[in-house]
């Protein structure tokens, strides 16, 4: 609740008005556009790391999104945060809000162009009914211990961001590290923020060195608080282009129940930048009309951004070893292991190793060599190889599959369709399909037929027809599919019609 003081000569709800005008509301912005290639193999481009339990039993999306609950101040937080994703993750992320039980509402980027319109359309999302609401912008994918400590930032960010200030939270820094943006310190203020004299991109590691024994800079969290009008107007002094292109995507979007899909083609326009080289390093020049703030967070904050990372963010055992999954460890010091496929993974007189197994893949790494995983995963992306890109199970809005075996001219799949889902009326230039019921009911349509399969029959779907799955029950349906032909690739999929809105 705000709170309402008060002032001589006003009646109650002179005050009442007055402290609403005085205290905008607070709306969480989740970024939920990261890649997250350092945390390959469980990563991946169409399952990044905002969507897995990197630590703890939700996924670091689903940590993000509790993230501001208990927040007590004088604002009204927003009940549901706006969520800014890329296409390609929205159904995963919809899920995973209704798994929680949060209504968010949803922006779907129609193409990447990184954190600065992406937060300017977030900003669009939220003053869409005409307050000017307090952004508390932060990525999907971060870890962060201590929540009281991080509302306690927030509030100080919060009323430098009522003032018209553009604020950030910046880490005091343990250590030299070059994986992180720096923040120059400028003078101190009364409630111990900073003025930002300067952000300072990832350094080397003598440079960083020097940052840390300095004092004088800190880590940059990503996390900022801004109105949204000042974001709208600073983003359209320092960077005209980009917010041309987002008011003109936003005011051409189309809305499906709790999504918002900006219009791609003028979004297409916009350049890609993040909100650390659009925005941030303009603020500490003379001619900016807009002031940066930095407030001190001493949250236990960890970008996970590769695997020391997570081992850094987790418990351990006496030896130092930390683990997810069925892993036993004998002999193993300074260790993480993660048993992503379920298989035990034993780790015998291991020290100083990252060992990452899925169903597909298997990373071993030493820990000081985890930053070279981002340059491996680009050497698999140019070998056009499928581990990049995907899990051997694949979610979809329906469901999800899993490839089974695969060879010359043949895959086979589990598919999985919850109860009232439907597959897409699709055809395949280039493959048949023959299906097989193993539990629940499937309905088929095939061409002009349609009709109802039960556990044990079959069918098949002759290359060119078109053709749909539907589970009309109230158990999850699961099939076995083999495909045969010329060419098995998903991009061989034609839609008619599709509840999800992927025709096309």
């Amino acid at each position: 609740m705000r709170k309402v003081k008060a002032v001589a000569g006003e009646t109650d709800i002179d005050a009442i008005e007055k402290a609403f005008a005085d205290y905008p509301p607070l709306v969480q912005v989740i970024l939920a556009g990261g890649s997250g290639t350092r945390l390959w193999p469980v990563s991946r481009e169409q399952f990044p790391k905002q969507l897995i339990d990197v630590v703890g039993d939700k996924t670091l999306l689903q940590a993000t999104m509790g993230r501001m609950a208990g927040f007590s101040s004088a604002w009204d937080i927003a009940a549901d945060p706006v969520i800014v994703c890329g296409a390609e993750h929205y159904f995963a992320t919809y899920e995973q809000a209704r798994e929680i039980g949060v209504n968010a509402r949803i922006v779907v980027e129609p193409a990447r162009r990184d954190t600065a319109p992406a937060l300017t359309l977030a900003a669009l999302a939220a003053s869409a009914d005409g307050q000017d609401a307090i952004l508390v912008a932060m990525p999907a994918d971060h870890s962060i211990a201590n929540l009281d400590a991080l509302h306690q930032a927030i509030e100080i960010a919060a009323r430098h961001a009522q003032s018209g200030s553009i604020t950030t939270l910046g880490v005091p820094p343990d250590r030299a590290d070059t994986g992180f943006g720096y923040i120059r310190l400028g003078g101190e203020l009364q409630d111990g923020a900073r003025r930002i004299e300067r952000f300072v991109e990832k350094p080397a590691a003598e440079l960083a060195a020097q940052y840390v024994e300095s004092g004088n800079y800190w880590w940059n969290s990503g996390i900022f608080v801004v109105r949204s009008s000042v974001w709208l107007a600073v983003i359209e002094r320092f960077q005209p282009d980009i917010h041309a292109a987002c008011v003109k995507a936003y005011r051409g979007a189309k809305t499906a129940d709790e999504c918002v899909i900006p219009d791609a083609n003028e979004f297409l326009r916009s350049p890609s930048d993040s909100i650390d080289y659009a925005v941030m390093e303009h603020l500490g020049k003379p001619d900016s009309p807009f002031s940066g703030i930095v407030v001190p967070l001493e949250a236990g904050w960890s970008d996970l951004g590769s695997w020391d990372a997570v081992w850094q963010a987790m418990e351990k055992d006496e030896c130092g070893n930390a683990s997810n999954g069925r892993v036993l460890f004998e002999g193993a010091t300074a260790t993480y292991a993660r048993s992503q496929g379920g298989r035990l993974l034993a780790c015998v007189g291991t020290n100083n190793l990252i060992v990452v197994e899925t169903d597909d893949a298997v990373l071993v790494a030493d820990r000081s060599h985890v930053q070279d995983i981002k340059g491996l995963v680009t050497r698999i992306k140019r070998e056009k190889s499928p581990e990049a890109d995907a899990h051997r199970k694949v979610r979809r809005p329906w469901g999800f599959y899993d490839s089974i075996d695969h060879g010359d001219r043949f895959q086979v799949k589990r598919i999985v369709v919850m109860p009232g889902a439907r597959l897409s009326l699709q055809m395949h230039h280039h493959r048949a399909e023959h299906w097989v019921v193993v539990s629940g009911t499937a309905l088929v349509t095939r061409g002009e037929e349609q009709f109802l399969l039960g556990e044990n029959e079959s069918t098949y779907i002759p290359l060119g027809i078109r053709h749909r799955l539907e589970n009309p029950g109230r158990v999850p349906l699961q099939i076995i599919e083999v495909q045969s032909g010329t060419y098995l690739g998903e991009d061989d999929i034609v839609r008619f019609d599709d509840k999800y809105g992927r025709c096309g």
